[in-house]
């Protein structure tokens, strides 16, 4: 991660309109000096040509970070300028006697024309070197046409308030997928009013949700306009505010209105398929594709949950809600496969994956076309190539004979966007093994009825690999294959164990992982399955044990499928605190009510889990349920003024009375809760329930004249 960035230096090199050596078929270079200028900012005194490779060079302490934009018009990623910090002459050669510069490395950026500089940590003085290197090799430098961007309103159009932004912007390392939204509110709005809509929504998302800045990446309106949404650039990560646990690695655009019933306009969808074709085309990511990703942890999903997810998904397959409304999320498979015909040939899923030497690409292309595979230097020499035919890119290459450093590839099929990236070459990778391997839960009980129905299993490898998962019997016979020699690169994966085809008995889920030059590792995970234990329920699910006869005891049901040995035990955050239940119990449904009383006195307030554990010959199976204790009954306050409002402590059902006439409140949150219709009503009684049944009693308030 890079450290904050104290100052920006931004240098703008426009190419020379006369002709001259430098720029043309010659290879030259030239340094240029900054100068510092008022406000902190460094700034060339005179434009220089055009440039196909740059490295930057300061004095201080500080870090410097580039990037180029291509003479089409197209910024590359923000490059560290000194990213192998190893690189270098010895010390103490005469190379290294510009004492108090700090060198950084030369990127090769093809064709350019302007750079940009940003900087932190107490840089003092910065300069360029800019060098143009062109290829007598035409074919395989050619830019080829790719995914266009479409006509987007800048922040500054729409009228974006700047000055009341929180922060600065913060990047993922990449973009996996699009999340589409609606705003909600009228369809019927003008052209003139669009703009308006949008200055409105970002002063909502910061001054009445406190927000860094408007939540999209993107917002359309229904006549097909596009505005950039979040601040830091419209072909940069931006980690938006959009889809809580799944901001990361997302864009998310949102349709102007309302579109639960209501179609969403030609012109919108258009305008939607037209964007994601190139924010994803930038991303190298098949709009058409699912993908699994790893919440963050929303309403709908726990923290570290994998969820199955399309490349183009709606608010609702994230979180617990509408959005983006039945009509539009209806549209999403069709803008999909628009955004995907878009722009021509696209090249997905590109990847560089090492074992030891060997390096293998991989990539797929949207139709067949003739590819490549270049393999540069950082100075943008090529070291190798390899090349073919068709939907899929796969070639490897023994990087033994090279120096140990950093190299740049380049896949390019046809007219699309060419994918690159850098790899560490030239030295042994790690020894490949398998580690941290667990199945959650260790038993499953595939019964259908939606608890430990399946169980997922972690691992993590320590080197790119060529990886296949199977259940295997008490024997060693295959049950099933779930992964089936798939090449992984190295880290953590998940993979799930469906148990509905396997009987009840002992399992394994081997892990099998191969390098390509054959060495071969392997992990076996223990695994359950049995079907003893069905459905387990808590009714309800907060109970309070404080003898006043409301909602006093917990009721727990389940059912077995096999006579069993039973244990119930309450557990608070992982500590076992009470035992209600122990027995022998036959097949059929069995019940359970508890008063909260044990060994060591009554439970006290908080939130718990109930086990069930079940043991017969077969083994251990167990699954718990939350419940909450809570013997504390709520407060509620009614708050003098002119309008009736009520200060609530905590989640509550309020049944009122106001001037004889009674009214019903569900309050989701503690806090000040008004009263709409309430007008100026003389006499108030009300009374506030909590989940466990706990009574604030009677409050009663009388307004006098």
């Amino acid at each position: 991660m890079h450290r904050p960035l104290a100052l920006t230096l931004v240098l703008l090199f426009a190419a020379l309109a006369a002709p001259s050596a430098f720029g043309s078929t010659a290879t030259d270079s030239t340094t240029v000096d900054l100068l510092r200028r008022a406000g902190g900012v460094y700034a060339a005194e005179k434009a220089v040509p055009r440039f196909t490779l740059a490295g930057v060079s300061w004095r201080g302490r500080g870090s410097v970070e580039f990037r180029t934009r291509s003479i089409g018009g197209r910024w590359s990623a923000w490059h560290e300028a000194a990213p192998e910090e190893e690189d270098g002459p010895d010390v103490g050669s005469q190379e290294q006697r510009r004492r108090g510069w700090q060198l950084g490395n030369p990127w090769w950026a093809g064709a350019s024309d302007r750079i940009e500089a940003r900087a932190g940590g107490g840089v003092s003085s910065l300069r360029a070197q800019l060098v143009w290197s062109p290829s007598t090799d035409a074919p395989r430098l050619r830019v080829p046409a790719a995914t266009a961007i479409p006509a987007i309103v800048p922040r500054s159009a729409w009228g974006a308030d700047e000055s009341i932004r929180r922060g600065p912007p913060v990047y993922a390392s990449d973009v996996e997928f699009a999340i589409v939204h609606h705003t909600a509110g009228s369809n019927d709005y003008t052209r003139a009013q669009a703009a308006a809509i949008v200055r409105g929504i970002q002063l909502f998302h910061v001054k009445s949700n406190g927000w860094n800045d408007i939540g999209y990446n993107f917002l359309v309106d229904r006549f097909g306009t596009v505005y950039e949404g979040r601040y830091g650039g419209v072909d940069r990560n931006v980690v938006g505010a959009h889809a809580l646990g799944f901001n990361t690695g997302s864009v998310g655009i949102a349709l102007l209105g309302t579109y639960g019933n209501t179609k969403p306009s030609a012109a919108a969808q258009d305008a939607i398929a037209r964007l994601i074709a190139w924010r994803l085309d930038l991303a190298h990511v098949d709009p058409t594709s699912t993908l699994t990703f790893i919440s963050g942890g929303s309403e709908r999903y726990a923290p570290d949950a994998p969820v199955t997810l399309r490349a183009v998904s709606g608010h609702r397959d994230t979180g617990s809600t509408e959005c983006p409304g039945n009509a539009l999320y209806a549209r999403l498979g069709a803008i999909a496969a628009s955004a995907r015909a878009f722009g021509g040939t696209k090249i997905f899923e590109p990847k560089a994956t090492a074992s030891g030497t060997a390096i293998r690409f991989r990539a797929r292309i949207s139709q067949s076309q003739p590819w490549t595979v270049v393999v540069t230097t950082a100075a943008g020499a090529e070291v190798t190539g390899g090349s073919g035919t068709g939907t899929t890119v796969d070639w490897m290459w023994d990087s033994a004979g090279v120096p140990p450093g950093s190299y740049r590839w380049t896949i390019a099929a046809g007219a699309a966007r060419p994918a690159s990236g850098i790899l560490r070459a030239g030295a042994n990778a790690a020894a490949l093994s398998i580690e941290s391997a667990a199945a959650q839960p260790e038993a499953i009980s595939p019964n259908g009825d939606g608890q430990a129905d399946a169980a997922t299993v972690t691992y993590r490898t320590t080197a790119a690999a060529n990886v296949t998962v199977e259940v295997t019997d008490a024997i060693g016979g295959v049950a099933s294959t779930l992964v089936d020699r798939v090449w992984t690169q190295a880290g953590e994966h998940t993979v799930s164990v469906d148990g509905a085809s396997l009987v009840d008995g002992e399992y394994g889920v081997l892990i099998t992982a191969r390098t390509a030059a054959g060495a071969t590792v392997q992990s076996v995970v223990p695994l359950r399955v049995n079907r003893t234990l069905g459905l387990v329920t808590a009714l309800s699910a907060a109970f309070s044990p404080n003898g006043d006869g409301r909602k006093d005891r917990l009721t727990l049901t389940f059912t077995l499928a096999a006579p069993a040995e039973v244990v119930v035990r309450i557990e608070r955050e992982g500590r076992w605190v009470a035992t209600p239940l122990t027995g022998v119990f036959g097949v059929g449904p069995q019940r359970l009510v508890w008063d909260g009383s044990r060994s060591a006195g009554t439970l006290r307030d908080g939130e718990y889990s109930a086990v069930v554990e079940a043991t017969n010959e077969i083994g251990v199976i167990s699954y718990g349920v939350p419940f909450v204790s809570d013997t504390v009954a709520p407060r509620v306050r009614v708050i003098p003024g002119k309008r009736l409002a009520l200060e609530v402590s905590e989640p509550a059902v309020l049944t009122l009375v106001i001037d004889g006439r009674s009214l019903r409140r569900e309050v989701s949150k503690a806090g000040t809760v008004g009263v709409p219709g309430a007008g100026a009503a003389r006499r108030i009684r009300v009374v506030a329930w909590d989940a466990a049944g706990n009574s604030s009693g009677p409050v009663v308030s009388i307004r006098r004249e």
